[in-house]
């Protein structure tokens, strides 16, 4: 099965350029459906997009700009985001307008083919390629595949919990998430499941280490300091310390059998914590994910 991937991925690649440089390469890329990229310059009023290459003008219709627009499933607004960011297209033809001669164009094109060929095939518990395209309160969404969306819920990004998924993303960046199922065009996926479990982050650490961590969550009984995105310890009350602070904590203990890091905080203080997000599964398939070690009470896992 081809691997697509996000939009913006190919644009500088040697053989994205290769094609883009001549009308001869456009051509042999239309024969061929092969896939290209470059940045978009302007959005028309008539909601055309133009992609100036690097041998012609192209311009993309409305209705090419993107799967589901011709329907009204896909807002306008998608198209206007586009302007001065990479697009992936398919070359459909060419023809005169105005006395010129331009490309025509097509991003709806390219995500079909990426649909048809790719995302349909994915299954449960497959890891693949993603970008993180913008963020709400209760998710992530990223692309899949040719700037096709799909959303990450603030549950699933991670074990430790956050108050917003800028907690751990920013925009631009690329992930690994496993796909959890489909339904329809609908793919549902996560991201926590590929960052350890348990043990594999405990080990990490050995007691009486001082290290950093960041504020999660301050309580009556004690403050939750996240050392890694799949794993937390509660450290003691301590006076002036609040949420999203980056906080020096020594270790005082590792229990495994009972899934407990208790924390002394040292200091606490305003610095912003870097974000940074180890990938313990990077491809291919699993089918049971299981967060907690062997022989405690309390089971974390996920079925695919």
């Amino acid at each position: 099965m081809q691997r697509f991937l996000p939009e913006g991925s190919l644009i500088n690649s040697e053989k994205n350029q290769s094609y883009l440089s001549s009308i001869d390469g456009l051509k042999s890329a239309m024969k061929d459906s092969i896939i290209l990229e470059a940045a978009a310059q302007m959005c028309t009023y008539s909601h055309e997009l133009i992609v100036p290459l690097p041998c012609i003008n192209a311009i993309m219709p409305r209705e090419e700009c993107a799967k589901g627009i011709k329907e009204g499933k896909t807002k306008d607004v998608a198209i206007i985001s586009r302007v001065g960011k990479p697009v992936c297209f398919l070359v459909k033809g060419f023809e005169e307008r105005d006395g010129e001669t331009v490309a025509i164009i097509s991003r709806k094109a390219a995500q079909e083919l990426c649909y048809d060929e790719y995302i349909s095939e994915l299954i449960p518990g497959e890891v693949i390629d993603a970008k993180v395209t913008h963020t709400e309160q209760f998710g992530c969404f990223v692309d899949i595949g040719c700037g096709i969306p799909s959303m990450i819920p603030i549950d699933a990004i991670s074990i430790s919990r956050i108050s917003h998924p800028n907690d751990r993303f920013e925009i631009g960046d690329s992930i690994k998430v496993i796909i959890k199922g489909q339904d329809g065009e609908k793919v549902y996926i996560s991201h926590k499941e590929l960052l350890g479990t348990w043990s594999e982050n405990a080990a990490l650490f050995k007691a009486g280490e001082t290290v950093n961590g960041i504020v999660r969550s301050v309580e009556s009984y004690g403050i939750f300091v996240e050392l890694t995105p799949n794993l937390a310890g509660l450290a003691e009350p301590k006076p002036g310390v609040y949420v999203g602070q980056t906080a020096s904590v020594y270790i005082k203990s590792i229990n495994e059998e009972k899934m407990k890091i208790k924390l002394i905080i040292v200091d606490s203080y305003d610095t912003p914590p870097e974000k940074e997000n180890r990938y313990f599964i990077k491809d291919g398939i699993i089918d049971i994910w299981r967060y907690s070690p062997l022989g405690c009470k309390k089971q974390i896992e996920t079925i695919f």
